[in-house]
């Protein structure tokens, strides 16, 4: 079959790595793609959001399947383009509808949600430039560090952890008064800051059956000791140590039966992956997030230890019978180096010329923020590659993915030497 990914990124390499090799699928075709995706299929360049452009690449190759990777085609309604169009209706998108991908659209409804199945989560409340003072009096009554979050989408920079009540009334003067976040900012969540460690565990779904897929944690701040400035992820581990079986048998019950329950009580279509982001406060799950897809950069960890032919698990989704498909779990440890451009998550470096990735000897690079130019790949975004080790212990696995993240040179290059140690 003829498969079509969404995105440019290191999950979309991560997920064409995967889908490659399968024997189900001939043609692999990757939108926009980097300059790493080539080596998997072939790259067409057409943005993720040019719906009519994707139209006419799909009728062209005679795709038979759409995997999107990124959330913001999702909640502009991908999914819902094709099953009104005659041309397109009967090419299974793998992804939520735009209601469904609300879940990540919108913080309120998320939260909304989570408190009508009963899914544990931090208190919250939702506030409009309208009920202003209605948010400067809530401030106070749910503890220091206080959490705001811009109700839409942000590209991951919406959520601020106010560490004073004056310093959250001013952060929420700027995001509803000043569109400090744009049109994403218009309501903003403020939520009781939960004390635990994170991580992230990822469910496929045909809407009625799941698979739930290996845990992960991703490591967002800039600095090592994790410090600095936020960003889209400096790095990943899966899986989670903490996250044995009967912590995973929690968050079954506690929230994934109750998402999956919900979204069928309240009639919403859902096929594709629930990014289920938690807070493991003392051994009990609590939700901090919804995403309608995969993680970047735990895709990276979560993939290379999954045996199972992926596309096969994705044709249980468009076929609604995923609970006939087998999913296999490696019991290896995979770890994920981030290596990102100088600068980054600020102003950044950009086309510096990559070299010695030809060096790597015990890992793979997943390519993210990369082009082609002539014979020279060129570093050109934010987050350049994603290095994933698969060992059989977690310590080996960050001390190869480390060792081979520093055989790799461009101007400006960073990575965190410590990812994953804080759970060794």
């Amino acid at each position: 079959m003829n498969i079509l990914i969404l995105g440019s990124g290191g999950r979309e390499s991560a997920f064409a790595w995967k889908l490659a090799q399968s024997p189900k699928c001939s043609k692999l075709f990757i939108a926009p793609g980097n300059a790493g995706t080539g080596q998997y299929g072939t790259n067409v360049n057409i943005a993720v959001n040019d719906f009519e452009g994707i139209k006419q690449c799909v009728l062209a190759n005679s795709i038979d399947l759409v995997l999107v990777g990124p959330e913001e085609p999702l909640v502009r309604g991908i999914h819902d383009f094709f099953l009104t169009d005659e041309q397109l209706k009967n090419v299974p998108v793998i992804g939520p509808q735009a209601e469904g991908a609300q879940l990540e659209g919108s913080k309120d409804f998320s939260k909304q949600f989570m408190e009508r199945h009963n899914i544990p989560a931090a208190t919250s409340k939702t506030f409009t430039r309208d009920t202003l003072q209605e948010g400067f009096d809530y401030l106070p009554t749910i503890g220091l560090p206080i959490v705001l979050k811009a109700d839409g989408l942000a590209a991951g920079k919406g959520v601020l952890i106010c560490l004073t009540v004056q310093e959250a009334q001013q952060e929420l003067i700027e995001m509803l008064t000043q569109a400090k976040f744009g049109d994403a900012g218009s309501k903003v969540v403020v939520e009781q800051f939960l004390q635990g460690i994170e991580l992230s565990v990822f469910v496929l779904t045909d809407g009625n059956n799941y698979k739930i897929l290996p845990s992960a944690k991703d490591y967002k701040r800039i600095g090592e000791g994790d410090t600095g400035l936020n960003t889209g992820g400096m790095g990943s581990v899966s899986p989670v140590p903490f996250a044995d079986a009967e912590f995973i048998k929690k968050v079954e019950d506690r929230v994934i039966i109750p998402t999956i329950e919900g979204l069928k009580q309240e009639g919403i279509p859902y096929k594709g992956f629930i990014f289920i982001g938690l807070m493991n406060c003392h051994g009990d799950p609590y939700m901090i997030e919804y995403n309608c897809r995969m993680g970047d950069p735990e895709t990276e960890s979560v993939l290379p230890r999954i045996e199972s032919d992926f596309v096969e698990l994705l044709l249980g989704v468009a076929e609604g019978n995923l609970n006939e498909k087998e999913l296999i779990i490696s019991n290896k440890v995979a770890a994920t180096v981030v290596c990102v451009a100088g600068g980054y998550p600020g102003e950044y470096l950009k086309n510096k010329a990559i070299s010695g990735m030809e060096n790597v000897r015990g890992s793979h690079v997943f390519q993210a923020g990369t082009t082609q130019q002539g014979e020279d790949i060129l570093a050109t975004g934010g987050r350049v590659l994603a290095i994933t080790s698969l060992q059989d212990n977690m310590f080996d696995a960050l001390q190869q993915a480390t060792a081979d993240a520093s055989r790799i040179y461009y101007d400006g290059c960073y990575f965190r030497k410590d990812i994953g140690f804080d759970l060794i």
